[in-house]
């Protein structure tokens, strides 16, 4: 009975110790778990990828350099520094700087994105001696995300006589679907990121950053973030992404609505696209890029469109009509010219966005999609092959094509 007193008394103590001492950061505000996006790197594709790229050293990198962080000013340092060199990883072996790292394309757009998972999974996971708050965790997340897809490194050279171009591209998606798919428009932008093309006015120059294929990135305003500094400063913007089977579209024509598709951490969202100022926000967009122009040009190998289409509530309605020649007046959107995705969405925003910095009448600006980027006939499980390579090359160089056009164009 004695021994059982002893040890109930301890067991008090321990039980009032946990009451009356405050938690420490880290034990109130446990590491997150990794989410379904950095959950798919296991996977044997993702880490082929890694491998035949170099980019396996990436996030191990970031680990180390977290663990001998003291502070979070240390750790935000680490983080800045490494996402950054991460884009410059990435832009210089797609242009041909520097080790290619193994025997993968170097214009693939795919080790990027898989490093990326990577290192945000080590910062969502790491749990430091000197507690991590919550707030602190999501900006250390933040400024990885920003850094490592360019969005902090768009910049142009001072002085006149040349023309400036901003295009945007996206991270692969419907994953589950195929693990191995590559995004053309990310591959677009690190093959052009820093290019100049000449055109009949002058050259002109290109800089990129890539989106993420996720709804709360939008939500939350990321996209804006991104380009509000710089459409006052561009001559030209265009923001691309993945579309149909062998065509290229421009997009007439962008809807307020989301479809409610699922993205990358398999959540869909359904309703109007949340923006500042809802009261003023319209149920259409559209584009300012010379579409005739890059329609009748020789672009390259896949036939380019003039989209209209959208499909729409008509004014007093209640059930989706398409429409092929745009939105009737009054109408309410239920997809644009790009559907209802977020690739409908980055154009939607970005349009809008030129308008509303009183910018319409002398920024062109819109969307392009890509054709479909295919692997050869009957390859199921290779992570590439000549065909897959041809045709994102093909891709990457009809969009140079296309910017070249509209800024001789506009």
């Amino acid at each position: 009975m004695k021994s059982l007193r002893v040890r109930l008394g301890v067991l008090g103590l321990a039980l009032l110790t946990g009451l009356t001492v405050p938690p420490s950061a880290s034990a109130a505000e446990a590491a997150p778990s990794p989410t379904v996006e950095e959950q798919r790197l296991d996977r044997a594709a993702p880490q082929e990828i890694l491998r035949r790229s170099g980019f396996d050293v990436v996030a191990p990198r970031l680990a180390r350099a977290l663990n001998t962080a003291r502070s979070y000013g240390e750790a935000r340092r680490a983080v800045t520094r490494e996402g950054a060199q991460l884009w410059r990883r990435a832009v210089d072996r797609a242009q041909g700087r520097g080790p290619a790292g193994g025997d993968l394309s170097r214009e693939d757009d795919r080790p990027l994105y898989w490093a990326r998972l990577g290192m945000t999974r080590e910062v969502r996971t790491w749990e430091p001696q000197f507690g991590l708050t919550d707030g602190q965790r999501a900006a250390l997340l933040d400024e990885l995300e920003r850094t490592s897809r360019g969005q902090t490194a768009i910049g142009y050279p001072h002085g006149k006589g040349l023309k400036r171009i901003l295009l945007t591209g996206f991270d692969p998606f419907t994953l589950d679907r195929d693990i191995r798919i590559s995004n053309p428009s990310g591959a677009t932008a690190l093959a052009l990121d820093g290019r100049v093309v000449e055109t009949a006015d002058g050259p002109a120059r290109i800089e990129t950053a890539v989106f993420p294929v996720r709804w709360r990135d939008f939500t939350d305003g990321a996209v804006e973030r991104a380009l509000r500094p710089h459409l006052p400063k561009v001559d030209l913007f265009t923001t691309v992404s993945q579309g149909r089977v062998g065509r290229f579209d421009i997009e007439r024509t962008n809807g307020a609505w989301r479809g409610g598709f699922g993205d990358n951490e398999n959540i869909g969202r359904t309703g109007t696209i949340p923006v500042t100022d809802p009261a003023s926000q319209p149920q259409w967009t559209t584009t300012t890029l010379p579409y005739r122009a890059i329609v009748a040009a020789d672009t390259g190998r896949f036939p380019v469109y003039d989209n209209t289409s959208v499909t729409e509530i008509p004014a007093g309605g209640t059930e989706p009509v398409v429409r092929p020649d745009g939105p009737t007046p009054g109408s309410s959107a239920r997809q644009g010219g790009g559907g209802d995705y977020l690739s409908n969405e980055i154009a939607y925003r970005a349009t809008l966005l030129r308008d509303r910095l009183g910018l319409r009448d002398v920024l062109p600006g819109g969307h392009v999609h890509t054709p479909v980027l295919q692997f050869g006939a009957g390859n199921t499980t290779e992570v590439t092959d000549p065909e897959f390579v041809k045709n994102r090359l093909d891709i990457i160089a009809q969009v140079r094509t296309i910017l070249r056009v509209a800024a001789e164009g506009s």
